[in-house]
């Protein structure tokens, strides 16, 4: 199924890759339908460049022990690999990881703690960082430990989410990356700052999402492009690991995706989901309606537009190397 997923994803890119000058130009987006901690090594190493320096490998903490989050066990060998350390920031909205001693306590029952040093990024508050599209954000609000790496390693669980439809290398990169008050102002399309007004978004759905892709933009610019992208798409609910009740996934798991481009990652996540067949005990129609409903291609689309990335792509299964 895998393979016959990869040929209808890779006939559509004719399509999508009509605007590429060369060949070269076209960011490769690698696969594999392996998901296992040596896995996520290979497709790490087939990228083709090193994480160097002091290394922040990005993740989400999960909200509670039944969220979708990537277990420690199968990150282990990639964050030993690139000898990183574990970041995160807390959450704006109250619960498990609303403020630090929760959420490092949160951290440590997931077991995070065991496979490698773990850094809360806001624990010591935070600093603005600039965004070059200033639609709507004046300035990002990240995590002030930003400053205490060289190396960004954004690896995300793909999956649905309630407000953004769906969640990739992006909203990993925008909201996961900034403290309660950037997340505020990134759901808020930079109206406020103050976290009990999180879901005060007056300007639409859109906003929202164009918040996220300049956040995103920022942080990428911030390492001056020195960052590593890898989207693992298993247990593919359509909620987020911000949910600590997910509805159970209805789509098998896909593989690993990673990139040195998130424009062409996240878009090409997105045509494997759009792209799949579905059959009994398989079905991608769930997950599919929740980005549909929330518009959530178009962070892909205003991430292009902005600079970010290409929704060009070559595909290069490395199952086959």
């Amino acid at each position: 199924m895998i393979k016959q997923i990869l040929t209808v994803a890779v006939a559509a890119l004719s399509i999508y890759s009509a605007g590429a000058q060369t060949q070269n130009e076209t960011p490769k987006v690698y696969f594999t339908s392996e998901i296992t901690p040596e896995a996520l090594v290979k497709i790490y190493k087939a990228l083709g460049v090193e994480a160097t320096g002091r290394v922040a490998v990005k993740i989400s903490t999960g909200e509670s022990a039944q969220s979708n989050h990537l277990r420690p066990e199968l990150i282990k060998n990639l964050v030993n690999e690139v000898k990183g350390t574990l970041v995160e920031c807390n959450t704006a909205y109250h619960g498990n990881r609303s403020s630090s001693e929760d959420h490092l306590r949160a951290i440590a029952e997931r077991g995070y703690n065991d496979i490698a040093n773990v850094d809360l990024m806001d624990i010591e508050g935070y600093v603005d960082i600039p965004v070059s599209d200033t639609k709507w954000l004046k300035y990002n609000r990240v995590g002030s430990h930003i400053a205490d790496y060289d190396y960004l390693v954004n690896l995300a669980h793909f999956k649905g989410h309630a407000m953004g439809g769906f969640g990739g290398v992006l909203k990993n990169q925008s909201i996961g990356m900034a403290t309660p008050e950037g997340k505020t102002l990134i759901h808020t399309a930079g109206r406020y700052s103050d976290p009990q007004q999180v879901f005060g978004n007056q300007d639409g759905q859109d906003a929202f999402l164009e918040s996220m892709a300049a956040a995103a933009k920022s942080v990428h610019d911030y390492y001056k492009g020195n960052v590593i992208y890898i989207n693992v798409m298993n247990n593919l609910s359509v909620d987020c690991d911000c949910n600590g009740h997910p509805a159970a996934p209805q789509m098998k798991d896909i593989g690993i995706m990673a990139s040195l481009d998130p424009v062409a990652l996240d878009k090409a996540c997105l045509d494997l989901v759009f792209n799949h067949h579905s059959s009994d005990g398989d079905n991608a129609s769930p997950l599919q309606e929740r980005i549909n409903s929330r518009h959530g291609t178009h962070i892909v689309d205003y991430a292009e537009q902005i600079g970010l990335g290409s929704m060009n792509y070559q595909l290069v299964d490395i199952d086959n190397k």
